[in-house]
């Protein structure tokens, strides 16, 4: 099954006062100049997926300025019309076939990866970015991670207030490391499944991009994998906490290492060039495996991927999207950087026009 994105239509969103474009299923191809507001629409379709978008923005940085007058995003998403949007001054709210819902239940109707230029340093920058990555990943087989990483860090938020108040009485922290616990090891677990499934379409894939070998690190000693032995390791952890103020244990500091298989080079050893192929071997690797378990080819979202590839490995990048099926947005600043798509893509231009973006489809360069 392909989830398909049919029809967006944005309303003071960003650069875009006012766009409706209608999509078929095929990939879509939108170029124009650095600033035209290309961007702005791969960012509106990841905010149909959970979570706060390829920019991980605030609602209130979405807005159209100077108007500031809220900002809206219409979809018809696999046959299913959401609306999401956020009055001035107000949270982001959210309607699935016009009823109220949560963002949890976006992946429900489609998964949407996305791979953009400012993950380009993913490897050789601090592992947040990295734990980051590895959990859109995660989410986008186990939908259910979103839940067990939320609870985690309300939990780890009140303990940490503990640590930093020096609170030592052993009674304050029992029920705190136990939900720690509990929601580390299905975080642990579901990281785990992740990257066993990448591995396993890494392995299984005839792709133009180096195979890259994945695992999981901690920078104190293993990390704990089921809650038990995670919840006697916060408490063992307590005096040493104690004296930094927060939490120095669980699945919060692991990191994800990746080497390049073929070379066996680590990839923050890696080229910029190299760097940016094992990225997108793990995007097209997350949409093959979803294909293969899950039975349901992603929306990808590829921002100015183009640009860093020769026109083979140009032309191999969409000979793979367009195998899998899946229905790609990607940008770039002219046409001829999709000359190798042909018929088998939509395309869209997109230029400012007093300090607006318009975007007209267009026929194929």
């Amino acid at each position: 099954m392909t989830a398909v994105l049919s029809r967006l239509a944005l309303s003071h969103f960003r650069s875009h006062r006012r766009t409706v474009l209608d999509f078929d299923g095929r990939p879509v191809a939108m170029w124009g100049p650095n600033g035209a507001g290309k961007t702005n629409l791969a960012e509106a379709v990841s905010l149909l997926s959970p979570g706060r978008g390829l920019r991980r923005a605030a609602a209130e940085d979405l807005v159209r300025r100077p108007e500031a007058l809220g900002w809206k995003i219409v979809a018809t998403l696999a046959g299913h019309e959401v609306e999401t949007w956020a009055e001035a001054g107000q949270a982001r709210a959210l309607r699935v076939d016009g009823k109220a819902a949560t963002q949890t239940s976006l992946a429900a109707l489609a998964r949407v990866l996305w791979l953009v230029p400012s993950m380009d340093r993913l490897w050789i920058e601090g592992a947040e970015g990295r734990r980051r990555f590895l959990d859109r990943m995660t989410l986008s087989f186990f939908p259910g991670h979103a839940e067990a990483a939320l609870d985690y860090e309300r939990a780890m938020r009140e303990r940490n207030r503990l640590l930093k108040d020096m609170v030592r009485d052993a009674h304050w922290y029992g029920a705190l490391e136990a939900q720690m616990g509990a929601a580390g090891e299905a975080i642990v677990r579901n990281r785990a499944a992740a990257i066993a499934r990448l591995a396993y379409a890494v392995a299984n894939a005839d792709t133009a991009f180096p195979a890259p070998d994945l695992s999981l690190t901690h920078p104190d000693r293993d990390l704990p994998q089921d809650a038990a032995a995670l919840t006697a390791a916060l408490a063992e952890s307590r005096p040493r906490d104690l004296a930094a103020g927060r939490t120095l244990v669980g699945p919060h500091r692991a990191d994800l290492d990746a080497v390049w298989a073929a070379k066996g080079v680590a990839a923050r050893d890696c080229s910029t060039g190299e760097q940016k192929a094992l990225l997108i071997s793990l995007i097209l690797a997350n949409a093959r495996a979803l294909a293969a378990v899950e039975g349901e080819v992603p929306i990808l979202i590829l921002d100015e991927v183009s640009a860093h590839l020769d026109a083979q490995r140009r032309a191999r990048l969409y000979d793979e999207i367009v195998a899998l099926g899946a229905q790609a947005f990607l940008t770039g600043t002219g046409p001829e950087l999709f000359e190798e798509l042909g018929a088998r893509a939509q395309y869209v231009e997109v230029a400012e026009e007093g300090g607006v973006s318009i975007a007209t489809e267009r026929p194929a360069p």
